[in-house]
C-alpha cells in the first residue's frame, strides 16, 4: 500500500510509522532501527518506499519465473555508467580492469554507451526482474542526464558511487525531489588516509559533499576500500560514531582487491602487500558485526557478507555487470564477457555459458583467503574463459 492510499484510508498520519516499521522489519529489523527515525522526517522516501516495495514483490515474481526457465536473473545490476573519472586513485581497480580512463574531456573508447543505450539496459533487465541499479564508473556524476535518467525509472532503485568532489546545485536541487536514489561517497578513512590515496583535499570535498546531501534529505553514505594502511582506523568505533553524527546512514567496507597479478618472488613490488591477512580479517569481520549490532548505521562488508550467500554473488546470483561500452560480465572485477549488450539481449546474456559455468563451478565462489572469490582463482577462470570463447573487455 503506497502511503498516498494510507492517508487517504482510516489510517491516521500517526500511524504510517508503525505500518512503515512493520514492513522495514520483514526485510531486516536492522534497516528499521536505522532508516525509520530518518524516513519519517524525509516524507518523499516513504512515498517511494511503498512503491517500490511493491515493485520490488513484482521483480521477485518475475525472477522466480525466470528461474524456472532456466535463467538466474540477479535483484541488482552494476552499470559503470562512464569511463571518465576527475580522479586519479592509487590502485583503482577499475583502470585496472579498463574500466576508467581519468581526465573529463574525452572517453577512454569512442564507444561508450549514451543515454539512450543505458536507458535500453535498464527497460530491458527491469522487465525481467532486475529491481535495483548500482551506479558505478569512472564518476557517475561526469555523465550529462544522470539524474533526470533516475528519475525517469521512478519504480527502480538506485545507487549512485560518487567520489564526491564535483556534484553540483543543480544536482542538489534535484536530488532534493528525487525518492529513489542513495548517494555513497567514496573514503579512505580521515584526511590523511584520503587524500593519500585519493588526491589533496578530496576528504574535505567528499565530507562536505556527504553534509549537503543529508541536510537537503538524500540517503546517504561512505563506501572504504580496506587495506592494511586504514583497517586499524576503522575499527576505531570513534570514527563510525562520527559518521553516524554527520548523517551518514550506511557504510560500505569493501576490502581491496590487488590490481596486478601475485610476483613470483619476493622482491617484486606487488600490491598484494595491502592486503588483509587471515587473523586481520578476522578481527575486522568481528568489529563490522559488531558495528552492525550496536551502532546506528547500516553496515555492508564484502566479502563478509557473502558468507551469507554461500560465496560470491557474481554472474547473476546476486548481481552482475555491465561495463561502459555494453559488455556483460559477472562482476566488475572480472573483465570477461560474451556478450555486448548493444547486440544481444540482457536475458542471453545472463544465460550464457560463462555466467553458467561460474555458477555451477562452487568452488569458483570461494573466496580462499582473498578478497574476492574469482581474483582468488585466475587459473580456473581463464580456462573457464577460453572454453567458452570470452573476450577480455579491456582489450577489445
Amino acid at each position: 500500500m503506497e502511503l498516498g492510499k494510507l492517508t487517504n484510508s482510516n489510517k491516521s498520519n500517526s500511524e504510517i510509522p508503525s505500518i512503515l516499521k512493520n514492513t522495514m522489519n520483514k526485510y531486516d529489523p536492522k534497516i528499521a532501527s536505522v532508516f525509520l527515525p530518518w524516513a519519517v522526517s524525509n516524507p518523499r522516501y516513504i512515498r517511494s518506499f511503498f512503491r517500490l516495495r511493491r515493485v520490488n514483490e513484482k521483480a521477485k515474481k518475475l525472477r522466480i519465473k525466470e528461474k524456472e526457465n532456466g535463467i538466474v536473473v540477479p535483484p541488482f545490476l552494476i552499470l559503470s555508467i562512464t569511463s571518465n573519472c576527475n580522479l586519479k586513485c592509487s590502485g583503482c581497480f577499475a583502470d585496472a580492469a579498463g574500466t576508467t580512463c581519468y581526465g573529463t574531456s574525452k572517453s577512454k573508447k569512442n564507444d561508450s554507451l549514451n543515454i539512450d543505450q543505458w536507458r535500453k539496459i535498464i527497460k530491458e533487465a527491469s522487465e525481467i526482474g532486475v529491481f535495483g541499479f548500482i551506479i558505478a564508473g569512472g564518476e557517475p556524476f561526469l555523465l550529462p542526464g544522470l539524474l533526470d535518467f533516475c528519475k525517469e525509472f521512478k519504480d527502480r532503485f538506485f545507487v549512485i558511487l560518487t567520489n564526491g568532489t564535483i556534484i553540483n546545485d543543480e544536482d542538489y536541487k534535484k536530488l532534493k525531489q528525487y525518492g529513489n536514489i542513495a548517494v555513497i561517497v567514496s573514503i579512505e578513512g580521515g584526511a590523511e588516509q584520503t587524500d593519500t590515496r585519493r588526491g589533496r583535499g578530496v576528504y574535505e570535498k567528499a565530507m562536505n559533499t556527504s553534509q549537503c546531501l543529508n541536510k537537503i534529505g538524500v540517503l546517504n553514505g561512505i563506501s572504504v576500500t580496506i587495506t592494511k594502511m586504514n583497517y586499524q582506523y576503522w575499527m576505531n568505533p570513534e570514527h563510525i560514531d562520527h559518521l553516524i553524527s554527520q548523517g551518514i546512514r550506511i557504510g560500505v567496507f569493501i576490502e581491496y582487491i590487488p590490481t596486478t597479478p601475485l610476483p613470483k618472488n619476493s622482491n617484486e613490488h606487488s600490491d598484494h602487500s595491502l592486503i588483509l591477512n587471515p587473523e586481520e580479517r578476522k578481527i575486522f569481520r568481528e568489529k563490522m558485526l559488531q558495528y552492525r549490532d550496536t551502532k546506528q548505521i547500516y553496515i555492508v562488508h564484502s566479502p563478509g557478507d557473502e558468507e551469507f550467500f554461500g560465496g560470491c554473488v557474481s554472474a547473476g546470483r546476486g548481481f552482475a555487470h555491465v561495463t561502459p561500452e555494453g559488455d556483460l560480465t559477472p562482476c566488475p572485477v572480472s573483465n570477461i564477457a560474451t556478450h555486448n549488450l548493444m547486440s544481444s539481449s540482457f536475458r542471453d546474456g545472463l544465460a550464457s555459458p560463462l555466467f553458467q559455468k561460474i555458477r555451477e563451478n562452487e568452488h569458483l565462489l570461494e573466496t580462499e583467503g582473498m578478497p574476492c572469490a574469482l581474483f582468488a582463482h585466475p587459473k580456473e577462470v581463464d580456462e573457464l574463459a577460453k572454453s567458452v570463447g570470452a573476450y577480455r573487455t579491456n582489450i577489445k
